[in-house]
């Protein structure tokens, strides 16, 4: 089981992780180094995983799973007005890409596999979501 990210055409696959996480990071204007690197340990040691008693018991580091991590500022999207969604709560690119390559920096200071996604691009994710486990995490 895998989960990839790939872009334009030709399709080039841009990031690819066997089991493990997807996160999909959506930064806004008050984020900072402080909360990318909380929210890449948040990632790392957050116990979704079934352990030996098929528990949700383990963590992405006691598993070996990697993580894909993969840009989406549509995350701060508010549709509660009209019909089409603001952004304005999302930061722009040029504060939102150190942020979420700080989370992958801080993963593979981990020992993490990162796969990624790229910038300012169109994106196709695949991905397998086996089991019940989706959450929204703040830090």
């Amino acid at each position: 089981m895998s989960s990839a990210v790939e872009r334009g055409e030709p399709q080039e696959v841009t990031g690819h992780i066997g089991a493990g996480l997807v996160a999909f990071i959506g930064v806004t204007h008050d984020d900072d180094v402080a909360m990318a690197v909380k929210l890449a340990d948040k990632l790392w040691h957050l116990r979704i995983f079934p352990d030996a008693d098929g528990v949700m018991n383990a963590s992405c580091a006691e598993v070996g799973g990697g993580v894909l991590v993969v840009s989406q500022f549509t995350l701060y999207g508010d549709a509660r007005k009209g019909r089409r969604p603001s952004y304005v709560a999302a930061a722009r690119p040029e504060q939102a890409e150190p942020l979420v390559e700080a989370v992958v920096t801080r993963l593979r200071e981990h020992g993490a596999q990162v796969g990624t996604g790229r910038f300012r691009t169109h994106m196709e994710v695949a991905l397998v979501n086996d089991g019940p486990v989706t959450l929204l995490l703040e830090v």
